[in-house]
C-alpha cells in the first residue's frame, strides 16, 4: 500500500487518470517519441487525510530553464498578486527593515509592488526562464529549489524573513518535511508563513478534476493543512478563501503559540467536517462524476465531429493536459488550440499532440465552438472574445458538468 508523504499512514487510492504527460511539457512536433509518461493516480491519507498524488514525478523534469508558464500573463492575476503585496506591506512588512522571501517566485509579478516600496526581498525559483524575466524587472531572484538547505543559506547570508509566501507552489512540492524545517530556519520571530493553493473542497464542489495533475502533488484542506503544521511545530493561524484558479485558499502559518488563530480556522474546518470532506466515500463519489464528465465531454466532441462543425480550444493550460489525455482528445476531435504564450505556439500540447496556434488564430476564421480549457478565466476571456458569440459561436465548458454557453 502507498503511504502519505507527510505522515507516513496509508494512503488510499480513490482516482486513476491512467497513463500521463507532464501537463507543462509542450513538445515539437519532431520530439513525440521522447515524452516522460507517468501515472496519474490520486489518494486520500486515512490519518491527516491530506489528499496527494500516488506517484511523484522528478522536480527537475517539471521546473526548469524552459517552464513556460508565467504569473503575470492575466490581467486579473496581476491585481490579485498587486493586493495580496500591498496587504504585506501594510501589516506585516511594516517594522524595521523588513524582509520577505517568495518560494516560486516566477517572473516576479509579486514581489515587484515589493521591490517598488524599497523593501527587502528574495524570490526563490528554480526555473531559470522565468527568474531571468524577474530580474529584467528589478527584482531579487536566487535559481533555486527551496528547502532546508537553502533556507539555511538564505538565513544565514540575509537574516530571518518576517513574511514567507507562495502562490500555487507549496502544493507542488512533495517533501513538505523540507519545506517546513526550511520555513523554520528562516521565518523570523513573530513571522508568517503564507500560502495559497488549489483547495479540494472547490475541487469537490465543482468537479473541477483538471486541477489534478503532475505539478499539482497535493491537494489541501484546513484540517490536512492544520495537521501538517502542528507535526513542525506550526499552528494554521488564519485562512482565505480565494476566488482565482478556479478556487482557492491561502493559509497563514505561525509557530506554535506566536499568534491566536482568526475564528475562520475553526469555522473552515467545521465545514469540511460536515461535509465529509475528504472521506474515502466522498473521494469515491468525486470518482464516479469525473468518470461521467469524461463520457460526456467526449460523447460530445464526437457528436460534433460527426455533424462536421469545427471545434478548437482556447488555452494551452498545464491542467488541460489531465482533460485532454484522460478524454482522449486528439486533433481528430479539436483541431487546435489557441493560446497567448509564445514558448507553447508552434508547438504540441502533451501527449494528444493537438496544434497550439496564437490566440489570433481563433478569429481566423472563428470555429463553430470552442472548448475553454482556461476555464477560470472565464469571465476575463469571454469579455474579451464577445465577436465569438457574435458569429454564432459557443463555448464548451466541462466544469461543473459539460455544457454550452
Amino acid at each position: 500500500m502507498p503511504k502519505c508523504r507527510v505522515c507516513d499512514s496509508t494512503l488510499h487510492e480513490f482516482l486513476d487518470f491512467g497513463r500521463q504527460p507532464l501537463s507543462d511539457a509542450f513538445v515539437r512536433p519532431h520530439e513525440t517519441d521522447d515524452e516522460f509518461f507517468f501515472r496519474l493516480a490520486v489518494g486520500v491519507c486515512g490519518s491527516c487525510t491530506m489528499v496527494q498524488l500516488v506517484e511523484e514525478v522528478p522536480r527537475d523534469r517539471m521546473f526548469h530553464q524552459d517552464y513556460p508558464y508565467h504569473s503575470s500573463g492575466s490581467s486579473v492575476m496581476r491585481k490579485h498578486f498587486q493586493q495580496t503585496a500591498q496587504r504585506f506591506l501594510e501589516t506585516e512588512l511594516t517594522g524595521p527593515d523588513p524582509f520577505v522571501v517568495e518560494i516560486g517566485c516566477n517572473d516576479g509579478v509579486m514581489l515587484r509592488t515589493v521591490a517598488d516600496a524599497g523593501v527587502r526581498h528574495l524570490g526563490v525559483e528554480p526555473s531559470g526562464g522565468v527568474a531571468e524575466v524577474a530580474r529584467g524587472n528589478g527584482i531579487r531572484v536566487r535559481t533555486d529549489f527551496f528547502e532546508e538547505s537553502t533556507a539555511r543559506d538564505i538565513a544565514g547570508t540575509d537574516g530571518p524573513a518576517n513574511v514567507i509566501y507562495a502562490a500555487n507552489t507549496i502544493c507542488h512540492i512533495p517533501y513538505l518535511d523540507s519545506i517546513m524545517r526550511g520555513v523554520d530556519a528562516l521565518l523570523a520571530p513573530g513571522g508568517v508563513f503564507v500560502f495559497e493553493d488549489p483547495y479540494f473542497g472547490d475541487i469537490v464542489e465543482k468537479t473541477s478534476f483538471d486541477q489534478i495533475y503532475d505539478e499539482h502533488f497535493y491537494l489541501f484542506t484546513a484540517r490536512s493543512v492544520g495537521a501538517m503544521a502542528e507535526r513542525f511545530g506550526f499552528a494554521l493561524v488564519d485562512v482565505e478563501r480565494l476566488p482565482v484558479h478556479g478556487g482557492e485558499v491561502r493559509y497563514t502559518l505561525a509557530r506554535a503559540g506566536e499568534r491566536t488563530p482568526n475564528p475562520a480556522v475553526a469555522e473552515l474546518v467545521a465545514e469540511e467536517v460536515a461535509r465529509d470532506l475528504a472521506s474515502p466515500a466522498t473521494c469515491a463519489r468525486l470518482a464516479e462524476r469525473i468518470t461521467h464528465i469524461r463520457d460526456d465531454l467526449t460523447a460530445l466532441l464526437e457528436r460534433l465531429r460527426a455533424e462536421g462543425k469545427r471545434v478548437v480550444a482556447y488555452g494551452a493550460t498545464a491542467k488541460s493536459a489531465t482533460v485532454a489525455n484522460f478524454c482522449g482528445l486528439g486533433p481528430d476531435l479539436v483541431s487546435h488550440v489557441c493560446d497567448t504564450t509564445p514558448a507553447k505556439q508552434g508547438r504540441l500540447t502533451p501527449g494528444t499532440h493537438i496544434p497550439v496556434l496564437p490566440a489570433e488564430a481563433f478569429a481566423d476564421p472563428y470555429p463553430d465552438y470552442a472548448l475553454l480549457f482556461a476555464w477560470n478565466h472565464a469571465e476575463e476571456i469571454m469579455a474579451k472574445e464577445q465577436k465569438f458569440r457574435q458569429a454564432g459561436g459557443k463555448w464548451i465548458l466541462y466544469v461543473p458538468e459539460v455544457h454550452l454557453v
